[in-house]
């Protein structure tokens, strides 16, 4: 029986396998076949790039429905494999992966659909589908890849695919400088992280990931003293990729690229990458701390303490921030570093617990809210004939209703209002940081009540109030193809949250999460019962979370109340904006982003160019010339001069000769 057993966990192992495969397979295929045989045809090229998303997600839920257990099932290609170290092609098939690969493959099949109408009539409709599936594929491909490696790879091809999809109207400079200031942040970050990598292979001597992850659980002092910098290094590529101070710079400049784009790739998938790989990697977080001989003055300090502290910096700085934007899509930029900032501080303070739960519980959610409002703010855009000044709209709750209420809808998820999904993912995240961090969690609550303000303003301004422009007086809602995938949206936005998510992702580290654990009734028969269980699962997704932790659940809706309350003050019949006139130059500060992008470009563009002159003057004169021109120099010049002695004379080699004896005679004799 026993073999028996072993052969079919084999067998559903294979057919995982075939599955996962063919979920990554598919965009890439599908987006192949319509560049080289339908880009004289968009219609049919946006076709098949949906339809390859769409299978890809298809597949996903069939994955969602068979796998169980946080075990994985690889089988592996031998891609390189060189002495000490063994580089495969293959994938890992577990509640993580798949949760993930069905996030992707659902949000971006609907931005898909919604960007067949916003991307009409575009010259370079079918390079824009076409990059699109690219995106996907290499996005899905960090979501399986098996080893760190492998990873690394796809990594670097969702830089290269953003970078194409940032700078896709590249006629406008704007865009070209978004996409170059993307590009060359997130290498800062992915030189990292190759560090990183390197460091875990040459004190552990393997890549596989989950080779890495039982080797941990047996010996948690696995890497010894290069625990912390080992952490810290493969952090540095999430803090790129999931935009962290400081590298989150070029988030909000992203925006210059068409919004479907924003909406994917810098809402729901890119953006979360960094922190689905620490979610994937999250042993080395919990490993015991240890720094090398020069760092041996931060003791005990873990790594993952660190990355809480820099996410909830983040979160503050990127909810500040938002206060004060007028551009409807750089307030959601500023909202998804907000948000990524309290994944982060999630996915660190996690480390005591024992498991990053909270962290990808609210990057679920998060990504169909956030992404429903992108996508909205993209139908008001395109109602308001590409205005994006939220000072310059006004009114357009009546004339664009499917838009307003599902904005509306979004909105409340990402402020944490019960019942929507993002109320039980944020409490998640409170309560992990009041159990670990008093000061941490009261930045959490500061977040939860910013959030809810600027938000409430981005409504109050946008779609309260009279018309501020003719654009906005002249308003429709959008056609279908663009409103269909925000109801679609909706649905989870409102809904995902009473499933048990957070235990279905638990069960991967060998946990449950907290927002939703529903009472088994399956087995009861009967009306009465029924009713029970129905009540009983209703009323744990209404108070799930107050029975979990009263005061964390408390204190988050009440900085959601404040924020509101304090929103339809200033801004309930506002004309203009009254902060100002309030914070003085603080908003000043607020508004120019506390002047990071200029303090960069002041100090460490000036300083980048300095070390560039110097490494520039030193491999041209010191290198190229006293190095290599000299040594050329000298062997050419002693071979002239060695030139001169061979005259062909017989005597003169007769004295040289005569000469050298005595010589040496004189050193022996004297």
């Amino acid at each position: 029986m026993d073999a028996h057993a072993a052969q079919q966990a084999v067998d559903a192992g294979s057919k995982f396998q075939d599955l996962a495969w063919m979920v990554l397979a598919a965009p890439l295929f599908c987006g192949v076949g319509g560049w080289f045989f339908a880009r004289r045809n968009p219609s049919l090229n946006a076709a098949l790039n949906i339809a390859g998303i769409l299978i890809g997600f298809v597949l996903s839920v069939v994955l969602l429905g068979v796998v169980d257990g946080p075990s994985t099932a690889t089988t592996p290609f031998h891609w390189l494999p060189v002495e000490g170290l063994d580089i495969s092609l293959s994938l890992v098939v577990d509640r993580l992966s798949v949760s993930m690969a069905l996030v992707v493959t659902a949000v971006a099949s609907l931005v898909m659909v919604y960007s067949t109408a916003y991307m009409k009539g575009d010259p370079s409709y079918s390079r824009f589908f076409s990059t699109l599936g690219l995106f996907v594929f290499s996005m899905l491909g960090i979501v399986f890849a098996e080893n760190l490696v492998m990873m690394f790879v796809f990594w670097e091809l969702v830089g290269v695919s953003s970078y194409l999809l940032i700078g896709f109207w590249h006629a406008k400079p704007a865009a070209g400088d978004a996409a170059k200031k993307a590009f060359l942040t997130n290498r800062l970050g992915d030189f990292g992280f190759l560090l990183g990598i390197l460091v875990i292979w040459g004190v552990v001597g393997t890549v596989s990931i989950p080779e890495l992850a039982a080797k941990f659980k047996a010996d948690h002092g696995l890497l010894g003293p290069m625990a912390g910098i080992a952490g810290l290094l493969v952090f540095l590529g999430a803090m790129g990729k999931s935009a962290q101070f400081p590298l989150h710079v070029w988030l909000p400049d992203a925006m210059e690229g068409p919004t479907p784009v924003s909406a994917l790739i810098h809402a729901a998938t890119m953006v979360a990458a960094g922190v689905y790989m620490l979610c994937r990697v999250f042993f080395l977080y919990t490993a015991t701390a240890g720094w090398p001989a020069p760092l041996a003055f931060l003791g005990d300090l873990q790594a993952s303490t660190i990355i809480a502290c820099i996410g909830g910096f983040t979160a503050v700085l990127a909810a500040l921030i938002a206060v004060q934007q007028n551009d409807i899509k750089r307030i959601l930029a500023y909202s998804t570093l907000s948000q990524l900032g309290y994944m982060v501080m999630a996915v660190g303070l996690g480390a005591k617990a024992g498991t990053p739960v909270a962290a990808m519980y609210h990057l679920v959610t998060h990504a169909f809210f956030k992404a429903m409002l992108f996508l909205g703010a993209g139908s008001v855009i395109h109602a308001c004939h590409h205005e994006q000044d939220i000072w310059k709209m006004g009114g357009l709750w009546r004339k664009m209703p499917v838009t307003f209420w599902t904005f509306l809808i979004g909105t409340a998820a990402l402020a944490g209002l019960p019942p929507f999904s993002g109320f039980y993912s944020k409490d998640d995240i409170l309560a992990v940081a009041l159990e670990s961090s008093p000061i941490l969690f009261g930045v959490a609550v500061m977040v939860a009540g910013l959030t809810t303000f600027y938000m409430s303003r981005l409504v109050l301004v946008a779609f309260f109030g009279p018309s501020r422009s003719d654009a906005a007086g002249h308003a429709h809602e959008s056609p279908r193809p663009m409103t269909v995938p925000l109801v679609i949206l909706a649905v989870p936005s409102l809904a995902i949250a009473w499933f048990p998510l957070a235990d279905y992702i638990g069960g991967q580290f060998g946990a449950h999460g907290h927002a939703k654990v529903v009472a088994d009734e399956s087995a009861r028969v009967g009306v009465a019962p029924m009713l029970e269980g129905m009540s009983a699962a209703v009323n744990d997704a209404l108070f799930g979370p107050f029975n979990h932790n009263l005061l964390a659940a408390t204190l988050g809706l009440f900085a959601v109340l404040l924020g509101a309350s304090l929103a339809w003050a200033a801004y309930g019949n506002a004309t203009k904006d009254p902060l100002p006139g309030l914070l003085g130059r603080f908003a000043r500060v607020l508004r120019n982003r506390f002047y990071l992008d200029e303090l960069y470009e002041g100090i460490f563009i000036p300083l980048h160019d300095f070390v560039g002159t110097v490494i520039d003057w030193v491999d041209r004169w010191v290198l190229g010339g006293l190095v290599i021109r000299g040594a050329h120099g000298s062997v050419e010049l002693f071979g002239r001069a060695l030139r001169l002695v061979q005259s062909g004379n017989l005597q003169t080699y007769t004295f040289l000769s005569a000469a050298g004896l005595a010589v040496v005679a004189w050193f022996i004799l004297r």
